[in-house]
């Protein structure tokens, strides 16, 4: 591989959650109705509002699929014409540097990685997961933001940029939301290339309703990125 005469900014780099990143700071009120693990026929499972939830074959992320395993799937070279679940390959143990920030940035730091966006692998799939309860699609991403800021930090040796995940389904939550991101030094944040579910059906985030909150993004400054995951659109295709 040839050698760059400069360092890299990665724009889209991911951690595997802990087990306990929607759990640690929940509010104990809401713990039935956001996450939680089960034993079920011998294998951990990850509950969402009291339901097994698939967006993550295991979301313990251990084993899981080694890096790079896709390049020749996203590269047309499959002449099997495998799926992309049989692209993943043999899974691997989880490497402690998917979960440790300090580690990641020894890792960037190898890679010439100079500073780099990092976004949920498993979070980006939970708010469709909820769409159904407003109170427990905020309270759940509440309690994982302040865990994504225990366990990365949104702006950690200036490095990396955890983006904390913002949910507008109640339009004063996710403004305050954002104003404790924003007092906690994000520079980013993140949220799902979707309509916004509320009471009745459905709005653009765009809608005049939201002005308010883009206000306040505008005002800051801080980049929003919408990032894949489960948007809901499956449903209608």
């Amino acid at each position: 591989m040839a050698e760059l005469p400069f360092l890299l900014f990665d724009a889209d780099n991911h951690y595997y959650e802990a087990e306990d990143a929607f759990i640690r700071h929940i509010d104990p009120k809401m713990k039935r109705r956001c996450m939680a693990w089960a034993e079920l026929n011998g294998r951990k499972e990850l509950l969402v509002a009291g339901k097994v939830n698939r967006f993550i074959p295991n979301p313990t992320f251990d084993p899981v699929a080694r890096p790079g395993c896709l390049d020749d799937y996203y590269n047309g070279k499959n002449p099997e014409g495998h799926g992309i679940r049989q692209a993943f390959g043999e899974l691997v143990p989880i490497d402690p540097v998917y979960r440790d920030r300090d580690l990641r940035l020894e890792k960037m730091t190898e890679q010439k990685i100079e500073k780099a966006i990092y976004f949920p692998t498993l979070g980006v799939g939970m708010e469709e997961a909820l769409k159904d309860d407003t109170e427990a699609v905020h309270a759940a991403f509440e309690a994982f933001n302040r865990w994504l800021l225990e366990d990365w930090g949104f702006s950690y040796q200036e490095r990396i940029f955890a983006a904390p995940y913002i949910s507008i389904m109640d339009r004063e939550r996710g403004i305050k939301e954002l104003l404790w991101a924003l007092e906690h030094d994000a520079r980013f944040i993140v949220m799902r290339p979707s309509f916004v579910y509320n009471k009745g059906g459905s709005r653009s985030p765009a809608d005049p309703y939201y002005d308010p909150f883009w206000q306040i993004v505008n005002d800051s400054g801080v980049t929003v990125v919408y990032h894949g995951g489960d948007s809901g659109y499956g449903h209608y295709m």
